[in-house]
């Protein structure tokens, strides 16, 4: 196990820049999720810690030792990528064991690893298998044991999921989620499904255009966005974003209103606002409900479209000034489409950021 620092780290192509100066500490132990959107740049930063990647400039150091210069094999970590990358004319054994051939180790040491690996990832059954018999999930598996049986100081996971259907995506999610509490070991996941991230993460950097955007906890981020892109990436449905008047300011209480909203009093905790201008209201569609006496916050328009998903009932509504907006209700929640409705919402869950 390792802690792992970023210190103004660059990476550029020629005059394409695609890290733009990352400053992250990573303590030892902990589960860590680069998040963002494709092109980010988050996986070019996965493989510059792993060493796959030239550091144009800044500071890499793991457990204490500066390593911009250290081949792969001498950093200490293990890399688990998207593609299996498993050798199908070995069987699960031998690809997991593979590592350790190379490296010259023992037979006795390489059975040895192996079966606790194999115990770890509960695929002792599988070891005489080749890989044509296993499934997509199974080879995910003999890619992390393989890793495993390395014992590295960090283990690095690249979209490890995104080859997966969706049922065993969420199977294999709890698995490494149980790994990395079985190992305690530092784990850095690279992702661009910010479930995976809100889930597995003990602290998540959010990166857009080679820049770190917000570090934090799943929950801090979920509930104190620092700006409407980290606000708007996590959580599903998506954030709603409605263009809102300014009508007065009076210390960090800025009343705000527009042609579908009623004057709502909001608490600023991004910015600084104006009476007068424009700004953007951040809604989460959680937290929108038929509007009653209880909600300060008035949205008005008409049901456009109703999803029922059981568990509770999605509704796209078109507001009166003509921009729609989604709301997740309670499962029982009945709309025709057509209907006029009014949405209210409790003004301290909601976010006010500079339009």
């Amino acid at each position: 196990m390792a802690s792992i620092t970023l210190k103004g780290l660059k990476k550029s192509y020629g005059n394409a820049h695609v890290i733009k100066g990352v400053d992250i500490e990573i303590n030892d132990g902990e589960f860590v999720v680069f998040v963002g959107p494709s092109g980010c740049g988050k996986s070019t930063l996965l493989r510059m810690i792993a060493g796959l990647e030239d550091i144009t400039s800044g500071d890499l150091t793991i457990a204490g030792k500066q390593v911009n210069d250290l081949p792969p094999k001498d950093r200490g970590v293990a890399m688990v990528f998207q593609s299996y990358a498993i050798f199908p004319h070995m069987t699960v054994r031998e690809n997991v064991a593979f590592g350790l051939t190379i490296a010259g180790a023992s037979q006795a040491e390489k059975d040895a690893k192996v079966a606790e690996a194999a115990r770890i990832l509960q695929m002792e059954h599988l070891l005489d298998r080749r890989p044509s018999q296993l499934s997509g999930g199974q080879r995910q598996r003999v890619a992390i044991g393989r890793a495993i049986v390395r014992k590295p100081a960090v283990f690095l996971f690249d979209e490890p999921l995104s080859n997966l259907d969706a049922a065993l995506r969420m199977d294999m999610r709890m698995e490494i989620g149980k790994l990395h509490k079985a190992l305690g070991a530092t784990m850095i996941y690279v992702t661009h499904d910010q479930v995976e991230a809100m889930t597995l993460a003990n602290k998540i950097v959010v990166l857009k255009d080679g820049l770190v955007q917000q570090i934090g906890s799943p929950m801090e981020l979920y509930h104190n966005p620092a700006n409407a892109f980290v606000a708007g990436f996590l959580g599903s449905p998506s954030m709603n974003f409605l263009d809102v008047d300014v009508q007065s300011v009076q210390g960090d209480q800025v009343t705000v209103a527009n042609g579908a909203l009623d004057p709502v009093t909001i608490t600023s905790k991004q910015g600084q606002f104006t009476a007068g201008t424009r700004a953007r209201l951040g809604l989460r569609p959680q937290y929108l409900t038929p509007a009653t006496d209880l909600n300060a916050g008035r949205l008005h328009g008409k049901v456009a479209l109703t999803e029922r998903l059981g568990a509770e009932t999605v509704i796209e509504v078109t507001l009166k000034d003509g921009k729609a907006l989604i709301a997740a209700l309670a499962r029982d929640a009945i709309f025709p489409l057509g209907t006029e409705v009014s949405l209210g919402f409790n003004p301290a869950e909601a976010h006010l950021f500079a339009a």
